[in-house]
């Protein structure tokens, strides 16, 4: 059986939208594009 005052204490609320862009943003995140112009900058 569930104990929800339990529950509700373990509870954290998700970040809003805003919040979540912001973190997203904040990280140095490298794509494919990133990755094939190091490739290319090492080969030549």
């Amino acid at each position: 059986m569930l104990d929800f005052e339990e529950e509700l204490k373990k509870f954290k609320p998700m970040l809003e939208v805003e919040d979540i862009e912001a973190a997203v943003y904040q990280e140095d995140m490298t794509d494919m594009k990133d990755i094939i112009k190091e490739v290319i900058k090492e080969t030549k």
